[in-house]
């Protein structure tokens, strides 16, 4: 079966809490469509490698994604954006960046409980660390506020639905949005 294409270019913006299931959707998204995924997951694990510290790696990091949704923009397919976007003003900044590059933005919620997120998220690595923390995750669960969804395309999908259920909710908002 051939992936259908997007007629509209979408700045399409991961919205959840840690370990809801952005990221796999938005590489399955990716994939099917050809599109495209920038990921601030992977480039704060790039940039690790390096001895900075997190003030200046923050900036790099903004820096680089700026340029990356510039350059790729030229190409007007749709760019999946998987990044740590949880708050209005975040989802603000983002929209803001989508219309300047000539994009139409449109935002995935994916939502899953507290629990189950916290179980994917929280992970003890093999040196006794985690990526996050409980009390990181707990701190940003409490706060995450992305986007009013009434003054923006949200599409809400489940984190504990498979990606085809997934893909279809999608797929039927944006046939009913054109």
């Amino acid at each position: 079966m051939e992936a259908p294409s997007l007629s509209t270019s979408h700045l399409v913006i991961m919205l959840g809490i840690p370990g809801a299931g952005k990221s796999t959707f938005a590489e399955h998204f990716a994939e099917t469509f050809k599109a495209p995924i920038i990921s601030y997951d992977r480039l704060h694990k790039e940039l690790s490698l390096c001895e900075i510290d997190q003030k200046t790696e923050n900036s790099v990091i903004s820096h680089v994604l700026k340029y990356m949704f510039e350059e790729i923009s030229k190409t007007k397919r749709t760019i999946i954006f998987d990044g740590r976007v949880y708050s209005r003003s975040s989802c603000e900044e983002l929209t803001k960046i989508a219309h300047k590059l000539g994009y139409k933005p449109l935002f995935i919620l994916v939502q899953t409980d507290l629990i189950t997120a916290k179980k994917r998220i929280v992970k003890v690595n093999h040196d006794n660390t985690a990526s996050v923390t409980s009390e990181q995750f707990d701190k940003i669960a409490s706060q995450f506020n992305p986007i009013d969804r009434n003054k923006a395309n949200v599409i809400v999908i489940s984190g504990k639905h498979a990606y085809q259920t997934q893909l279809k909710i999608v797929l039927k908002y944006l046939s009913e949005s054109h």
